[in-house]
């Protein structure tokens, strides 16, 4: 398979922290996609065109998919037609996977587990970064983050990261990584977006303090940013044939709606989709690395890259964007 041999030349590639680990400013995710209702032969599609435009993350779960593990399989069957020495690779375990006392949260024995049954859905020697998915309440840090650290060493993974952490969580993490001399956190995954601000106040100070990077997921809010539900929920859209009615009812409020037209008029005048200023305003901000898309087509991706033409605000715009989002 040959791919486009300009493929580096227009995306913006940004440093994880302080580490040596460049990713693309956009990064193409599997949640809800790969592996579930879309078919493997326009997965392909999507990768393909993904990595011409100059995306080389690929960002999975061990339970992507329908069933679980899913969509590493499906992505394990494009990658090896990839180079993958050109490809950074993540995964995450924390999610329930099996039955038992061992099949979720995030102890040295199901983190370890997990990711040996990953390396084999994606056919892989290593990954290039693995995250603990979510916090355990029960669990020691100090096992998840020894239990990371273990995983280097084994050179299943180059990279570790964490995800959905808050602030204290986070700092906690780093401060046991720093004292044990362990594998550093890398990446930190959170969700944000125009809609959702939290990690403003509670994360990213901590993050970049510590040289973390920060790759982020749902960009668009779920499809909310994209400008597809300002008239209702379509029948093709993932709102409705995965969803169901009461996220669909929740897409169409009046307040919600007003925001959003409100966010679209700004997009207009910028000669943006409301897709690429959701996406451009997340890459306002140095302290983020990536932006984590999911795509069920081809003309996303290309829509969702076309946000790197504009990342560039004026005062006056980002004042008026915390006037929308920020409101009650």
């Amino acid at each position: 398979m040959e791919f486009a041999p300009e493929r580096y030349d227009k995306m913006i590639y940004r440093r994880a922290g302080n580490s040596g680990l460049m990713l693309p400013a956009i990064s193409l995710g599997a949640y809800e996609t790969f592996g579930t209702y879309i078919s493997e032969e326009e997965s392909r599609k999507c990768f393909y065109k993904a990595f011409d435009l100059g995306i080389t993350h690929f960002d999975l779960a061990n339970n992507y998919g329908n069933p679980p593990g899913n969509a590493e399989t499906v992505v394990g069957k494009i990658i090896k037609d990839m180079p993958r020495d050109e490809l950074i690779i993540s995964t995450k375990a924390g999610w329930r996977m099996w039955p038992g006392p061992y099949g979720e949260w995030l102890s040295k024995k199901y983190l370890v587990a997990s990711l040996d049954q990953s390396l084999k859905r994606l056919g892989l020697d290593y990954v290039d970064v693995y995250y603990a998915h979510r916090p355990d309440p029960d669990t020691p840090l100090e096992e998840t983050m020894e239990a990371l650290d273990l995983i280097v060493k084994q050179g299943k993974a180059l990279y570790v990261g964490v995800s959905s952490f808050f602030g204290a969580h986070f700092e906690r993490a780093y401060e046991v990584t720093r004292m044990k001399g362990l594998a550093p956190i890398t990446l930190h995954q959170p969700a944000y977006n125009m809609l959702y601000r939290d990690i403003e106040w509670d994360l990213l100070d901590h993050t970049e303090s510590r040289g973390t990077g920060v790759i982020v997921f749902a960009p668009l809010a779920q499809g909310l940013l994209t400008g597809k539900y300002l008239h209702g929920v379509s029948e093709d859209s993932r709102a409705h044939k995965v969803w169901g009615k009461a996220t669909n009812s929740n897409l169409t409020s009046e307040e919600t709606r007003a925001k959003l037209l409100a966010l679209n008029e700004i997009a207009k005048a910028r000669g943006q989709s409301l897709t690429q200023l959701a996406i451009a305003w997340l890459l306002r901000k140095p302290q983020i690395t990536s932006v984590l898309i999911g795509a069920s087509r081809v003309s996303q991706i290309e829509e969702n890259v076309g946000a790197l033409d504009n990342i560039s605000f004026t005062e006056d715009e980002l004042k008026d964007i915390d006037r929308i989002t920020l409101s009650k």
